[in-house]
């Protein structure tokens, strides 16, 4: 029998909405303050999955300049209708704030999942996480985790339930508010399904670390009242310590052409003894089955997810497999980077200048909330290596570029060329733990002459080593050892949510946009 092995979407892929159209299976994921906004993977078979979109790609339709770390794009939530792909998303404009807060929900559509999508549409900003159900009436509904920011009050104040006009293009009509949640608190991410004349009200409680778990309830009415599922929560890995998939939660429904149900949901996979989560949320499904009394239940029985789940009679289709090296000779970025908070713009970066290579111009610094000339790619499993040669002649301590392990603004290594009043063209390390700036190499080194330098960083586990190289072939080590899992949700406080990147930049805080031409970039999974 085939076999899903979970998870199904390594590195930070949360928040799944998955959505079957014909043949065609699609998962939509969060991305936070990373650009372009929101990962759209396509499936056949629910085995094999390939990333085929970013919709959100311009700024007219996602500008997060000045965000925080972890705001940005939350909980997508993909559906289908008449033809028509909806995208519903939330903009978090400011979180880390004791009070009021700022989450802005929005609607696109296409009617090509992999082309362009339009404008958005503002919907309200009552609270995140919203979901647009399409009823067998024609009528449409959005529903969404309501945020009540008062001094004793239960912030998690509910699912709230309004209807969308799609001639008014907005909401219309009473906000009701539909589910308080369970006693597990922190009531989230809502789906409604129908089913056998009952509305199921799939959510998530217990917050999005260790306690996540999926609830479940259903109605007569659309309006309620629901009542709970007698297994409450359906799914969750909190009693389960020694569970593969931890953090199970965030769960959303699919339907095969064969009747068989599938819940995708996020899960996190944490290190070996350090208890922390490198690559993030994850994507995971289980299979699910429908018993006689119309109630949702795991098909393995119990409510802990499973690595190795049984997959549909479907036939079986695998995508070509990504290159390890881009060698930068097309005139796209592959699609597997991504830039923070904006697109690079043509001013910082090019394809083009300088045939199969990336120049970037520097810009500011890995701290900036505004703009970097840095594109990453997830971390996608434990250890990996990545490669990079970059040719760069700066003429000031000011401009740096490199390569980079990140996770934050507040947390990364930086190993990057830069310059030095005596010693002139330096390679140095640079990383930043829960905020605090260090240069750990007191002694800088000389590179003074080489033209090309080689820079990798290997990462095993929690353990990460920089090393450089003239040709590369040999190798020098520099710097000690340095701890990987402070790249990690678990690590941060408070509130982040995404997970560890590595990648190329260049900086140039002098403001003359000294450029760097890197020859290419190697990322492989060991």
């Amino acid at each position: 029998m085939k076999k899903i092995t979970n998870p199904v979407l390594k590195g930070f892929n949360p928040d799944p909405s998955i959505l079957r159209v014909g043949d065609d299976y699609y998962i939509a994921t969060s991305t936070f303050e990373w650009f372009p906004g929101v990962q759209i993977y396509h499936s056949r078979d629910l085995i094999n999955w390939k990333l085929i979109a970013r919709p959100l790609n311009r700024v007219s339709q996602l500008d997060l300049k000045g965000v925080s770390s972890s705001e940005g794009v939350w909980a997508p939530c993909l559906s289908y209708d008449n033809g028509v792909f909806y995208l519903i998303y939330t903009i978090v404009k400011l979180w880390t704030y004791a009070g009021p807060r700022d989450l802005d929900n929005y609607l696109v559509t296409t009617t090509d999942i992999r082309g362009d999508w339009s404008e958005p549409i503002y919907l309200n900003s009552s609270g995140f996480d919203p979901s647009l159900f399409h009823d067998d009436d024609g009528r449409k509904w959005l529903v969404n985790q309501l945020w009540d920011h008062r001094q004793g009050k239960n912030k998690f104040a509910g699912i709230v339930l309004q209807e969308y006009s799609h001639k008014e293009k907005g909401l219309v009509g009473p906000i009701t508010n539909i589910f308080k949640g369970t006693e597990l608190g922190l009531v989230e991410a809502p789906h409604i399904y129908k089913r056998n004349g009952y509305y199921y009200l799939m959510t998530a409680e217990g917050g999005t670390t260790f306690k996540h778990a999926v609830t479940f309830a259903r109605s007569r009415k659309l309006e309620g009242p629901y009542e709970l599922h007698p297994q409450n929560p359906i799914l969750t890995s909190w009693t389960g310590a020694n569970l593969e998939l931890q953090r199970a939660g965030h769960g959303s429904l699919v339907e095969t052409q064969n009747g068989e149900w599938y819940m995708a949901h996020l899960c996190g996979r944490p290190l070996p003894n350090r208890g922390r989560c490198i690559l993030g949320r994850e994507t995971a499904l289980q299979k699910m089955v429908w018993r006689e009394d119309d109630w949702l239940y795991l098909e393995a029985g119990g409510n802990h997810p499973q690595v190795h789940v049984p997959a549909p009679d479907l036939e079986e289709v695998k995508w070509e497999e990504e290159p390890a090296r881009d060698d930068f000779d097309t005139s796209n970025l592959n699609i597997n980077y991504q830039t923070l908070r904006m697109p690079l713009g043509d001013e910082f970066y090019s394809l083009t200048e300088r045939p199969g290579f990336l120049r970037l111009r520097g810009s500011g610094s890995l701290g900036s909330r505004f703009h970097q000339s840095f594109i990453a790619r997830r971390q996608q499993a434990f250890c990996y290596t990545a490669t990079t040669v970059v040719e760069f002649e700066p003429d000031t301590f000011q401009q740096m570029a490199g390569l980079t392990a990140y996770y934050d603004t507040n947390n990364f290594y930086y190993l990057h060329i830069s310059w030095h009043e005596e010693k002139g063209k330096i390679i140095d390390i640079v990383k930043k733990d829960a905020g605090v700036f260090d240069e750990p190499i007191s002694n800088k080194i000389s590179i003074e002459g080489w033209e090309r330098v080689y820079l990798r960083v290997e990462v095993d586990y929690h353990i990460l080593q920089f090393s450089y190289s003239k040709d590369g072939k040999d190798w020098i080590k520099i710097g000690s050892s340095f701890d990987a899992s402070i790249l990690s949700d678990e690590y941060t406080v408070p509130n982040r949510f995404t997970g560890a990147f590595v990648g190329i930049c260049c900086q140039d805080l002098s403001g003359q946009r000294r450029a760097a031409d890197f020859d290419f970039f190697e990322y492989i999974e060991r």
